[in-house]
């Protein structure tokens, strides 16, 4: 039997829009992941040049929910240079899941079932 080949998978988004437990649940399911902390780079093709993923998974969160889920300490303006930051990454991303109403295990459902649907074509 054939050795299924799982793609690479890159994830990117803003500060805690699920980006650390997606990349948990996609490796304890066997997809080699990168977490790329494209949002914090001033160069907006990074994710291509250093991940080189097959797959661009975007996690979009509302900066009201990035204040609910942690102690993170900023402001608008820092969320907004994030989304600036990630402009190239979200215009390519295969996916987009927004966050802000989903647990992460609906996060993780949502990314295996687009992740099963590539496999299938």
């Amino acid at each position: 039997m054939d050795e299924v080949h799982k793609p690479i998978v890159g994830l990117v988004g803003p500060c805690k829009s699920g980006k650390t437990l997606l990349k948990r649940g996609l490796t304890s399911l066997g997809y080699p992941v990168k977490h790329i902390a494209q949002e914090h780079s001033y160069v907006q093709e990074m994710w291509q040049k250093i991940a080189k993923p097959d797959v661009l998974i975007y996690l979009a969160v509302s900066f009201p929910v990035t204040l609910q889920r942690s102690s993170l300490q900023w402001h608008q303006g820092e969320y907004d240079e994030q989304l600036r930051r990630l402009t190239h990454a979200r215009n390519h991303a295969d996916i987009i899941i927004h966050t802000d109403e989903l647990n992460p295990q609906q996060v993780l459902a949502q990314a295996v079932q687009f992740l099963n649907s590539l496999e299938e074509n």
